[in-house]
């Protein structure tokens, strides 16, 4: 294998409910940067049904080329359709890198795609590079419980496929890039080789919190919270505020929330404008999926909080009185 004779960042773009989801737009955004390093094209993937409306907003992340396949069969992520597609493009177009989000259907379709191309793949990387002097991506990402940052280079072949935890990168739709070229490919399968349908949809218990990686707002619970019925100040907060909730791993194993609101190495990455950490210690595994928030006021009763050292605002004391407190001042100030 030749590394000359592949080249251009690739980003796949995930449909969900008719609408990309938001890691994908993050990674064109990122993608832009990594692209610009090593001198080749960003181009976007959009596998769909109707990707009509998915292409115009994708063409405002700074992409030079979108390459799209319609057809029923990808009306809804299944692993075989969606594998054999882009296996097809790759071998047609030989990109050097492929990034994918570390969504649900994001984690199936990597590996699987890596495992039919011959190439190796990283998952969950929470940070990206080029190196020039190999010309590989240094994929870098928490190890060993989130102890340790391991980077990982596939530098025998191509093309270098990872997962990107939603989160790590901003998303900034900008302009329509000069020469954007569009470029549709015919790839079909037959519904024989098709293994796996859809049956039907069965909705979280918390799916109006799903989405807390897109939140820009988020009260973030520690272990301090010993109880559900102590829930209802933060609740409100985050209400008033127009935030949601989100949790450390102890909450989730105490059964209080699902992993879907879980901020961390084993949850999700969010980047909001506002976090706000209730009686949270610090522990790195928790501290890996907050580093893009814009704005980080952690309250802890321990001066020596871990989490205060990453915090814009530290306050110590009783997160409780502290989350009432809060409430009755901005009500106040609403005149509520």
């Amino acid at each position: 294998m030749e590394k000359s004779d592949y080249k251009n960042i690739w980003v796949f773009i995930e449909i969900r409910n008719g609408n990309e989801e938001s890691v994908s737009l993050e990674l064109c955004c990122e993608g832009r940067r990594l692209a610009d390093s090593c001198g080749e094209k960003l181009v976007a993937v959009i596998i769909g049904d109707d990707t009509k409306r998915v292409q115009e907003v994708v063409a405002l992340c700074g992409v030079d080329e979108i390459i799209f396949v319609e057809g029923s069969e990808y009306a809804v992520y299944t692993t075989d359709p969606f594998v054999n597609a882009l296996a097809a493009l790759c071998d047609k177009h030989k990109p050097s890198a492929i990034m994918i989000g570390a969504t649900n259907n994001g984690r199936d379709l990597a590996p699987r795609l890596a495992a039919r191309l011959k190439t190796g793949s990283t998952a969950d990387a929470s940070e990206i590079s080029y190196n020039i002097e190999t010309k590989d991506i240094d994929w870098t990402k928490p190890s060993f419980g989130g102890n340790l940052m391991a980077t990982i280079v596939c530098s025998k072949t191509r093309p270098q496929i990872g997962t990107v935890r939603p989160g790590t990168f901003k998303k900034s739709l900008t302009t329509i890039r000069d020469g954007l070229k569009v470029t549709e490919e015919k790839i079909r399968i037959d519904e024989k080789d098709i293994r796996t349908k859809v049956v039907s949809f069965v909705r979280d218990k918390d799916e109006e919190n799903v989405k807390i990686e897109e939140a820009e707002v988020v009260i973030c619970l520690g272990a301090g919270l010993n109880s559900m019925d102590q829930i209802d100040a933060f609740k409100e907060l985050a209400e008033l505020l127009g935030g949601t909730i989100g949790v450390t791993r102890p909450l989730v194993f105490r059964d209080y929330y699902s992993v879907d609101v879980q901020v961390g190495q084993s949850g999700k990455s969010i980047s909001p404008k506002l976090y706000l950490g209730f009686g949270i210690s610090g522990a790195v595994q928790h501290t890996s999926g907050i580093t893009s928030s814009e704005t980080i006021i952690a309250v802890n009763n321990n001066p020596e909080a871990t989490l205060f050292g990453f915090a814009d605002y530290a306050v110590v004391g009783d997160m409780f009185e502290i989350a009432d407190a809060l409430v009755n001042e901005i009500k106040a100030y609403k005149g509520l």
